[in-house]
């Protein structure tokens, strides 16, 4: 069987997507790990999935402008690829039109080639069409989110925010000084960047593989760090976790304390946490013990109870992920209005359940990386309320449109000593 040309594997990534559910990292790098791709045409088949992704709302307008009539799923995949090619890839006319209409089934070759083009033919007029439409429309997000960040954040944050997340996310990594100190780094690894006021940061242009496979360092952005460095995390100390995976956070923690002691990093998935596993034990974070729980179902079993009370920890809740819509792509269509609700009720349960295992003079760091109130002040003013113990240290964030890099938030509260 011929190998799948990029168009033909970006297709098949939009349908797979479309159809089971799945998340669209996963998707795309099932379909592109099974292909001998160059890296140009790697690269190409990534770009047109994440560009669709990217642009749905956009890509359906000039649809309905350029066809009254009702079209076929299928058909619109295909419509989808064509038009982001035509209007925002900017590809040459012929390619864009002919190599899409190529990868149709014979019987739909003929409206795919009208449509696309009568896009060619109209592109001034349908540029001009779409520049005049709503900032949900123009930037492809869900309605309900971009109104309610207008609300919070005001419209010009709202417009930079929307679109800072239609474009490619930078690629930060972070020195795993458990390995490597930083200026062996930076001489070993020519291609990074450091970053300014994060001395544990780095840039790079392109995949780092010799140094991730060395565990001399870890993609993560920046942003992370917060929740880190507020647990301050001491050399001997025992520390959780509460959900770990994939295990950046975890990892990081380890080296804050310079490997001494324990971490117990929980996560409810086994295979996450076999990921989580896989990363601690590349980076050498030899204090980490993965444990399997549910915060939300299950007592803590006992290879955690032995450990407690713990000296520090950290819920890294499960959020919407509103913060990091740049790097998850596929997150803003899975949202729904009801899910903010929804998950700061499972955050507080999580939370409460955590804080039981706290010793008192201990510290807790709760953080998210969503950009919601109703997930992150709201959940630590409804901590505060329930539990009396607790007393809020600081509170701090990371805004995209404000410092550059993801979303995050995370609160430091301390446990009574008890008298």
């Amino acid at each position: 069987m011929a190998q799948r040309s990029a168009r033909e594997t970006a297709l098949a990534a939009l349908r797979l997507w479309r159809k089971e559910k799945r998340f669209a990292d996963s998707v795309i790098s099932g379909l592109v790990a099974k292909t001998d791709f160059a890296p140009s045409d790697r690269a190409f088949a990534l770009d047109l999935f994440y560009g669709v992704l990217r642009n749905l709302t956009l890509l359906d307008f000039w649809i309905a402008c350029l066809r009254a009539s009702r079209i076929e799923t299928n058909v619109r995949d295909i419509l989808r690829l064509g038009l982001y090619q035509v209007f925002l890839l900017k590809t040459a006319e012929h390619a864009a039109v002919h190599e899409t209409v190529a990868i149709a089934p014979q019987k739909q070759r003929p409206i795919i080639n009208a449509v696309l083009r009568a896009a060619t033919r109209q592109r001034s007029d349908l540029l001009a069409q779409a520049s005049a439409q709503p900032l949900f429309v123009r930037t492809s997000h869900p309605q309900f989110l971009v109104e309610r960040w207008q609300q919070h954040f005001g419209g010009e944050y709202t417009e930079e925010l929307c679109k800072r997340n239609n474009r490619a996310s930078p690629m930060y990594a972070r020195i795993n000084r458990i390995r490597i100190d930083a200026e062996t780094f930076l001489q070993l690894y020519r291609d990074s960047q450091p970053l300014p006021g994060n001395p544990d940061f780095v840039k790079f242009n392109a995949l780092p593989t010799a140094a991730l496979d060395s565990g001399h360092c870890y993609i993560q952005d920046p942003s992370t760090a917060i929740a880190c460095q507020l647990l301050d995390p001491k050399p001997g100390e025992r520390i959780l976790d509460a959900c770990a995976a994939p295990g950046g956070k975890t990892a990081y923690l380890a080296q804050l304390t310079q490997n001494q002691g324990v971490i117990i990093a929980c996560d409810r998935d086994r295979e996450r946490l076999q990921i989580l596993k896989d990363n601690v034990g590349r980076l050498g974070a030899t204090i980490v013990r993965a444990v399997r729980h549910d915060w939300t179902r299950n007592h803590p079993p006992e290879e955690i109870l032995s450990i407690a009370p713990f000296d520090r920890v950290l819920v890294d809740a499960p959020c919407t992920n509103t913060g990091v819509i740049q790097r998850r792509i596929d997150v803003r269509w899975r949202l729904r209005p009801e899910d903010f609700s929804r998950m700061s009720k499972e955050q507080l349960t999580i939370s409460r359940a955590v804080f039981r295992l706290l010793k008192p003079g201990g510290i807790l760091v709760y953080s998210t990386c969503s950009l919601e109130r109703e997930e992150n002040e709201r959940v630590v003013r409804q901590l505060l309320a329930e539990l009396p113990a607790l007393a809020l240290e600081t509170e701090k964030d990371s805004l995209p449109f404000r410092d550059g890099f993801d979303g995050a938030f995370a609160a430091k509260l301390s446990a009574a000593v008890a008298p």
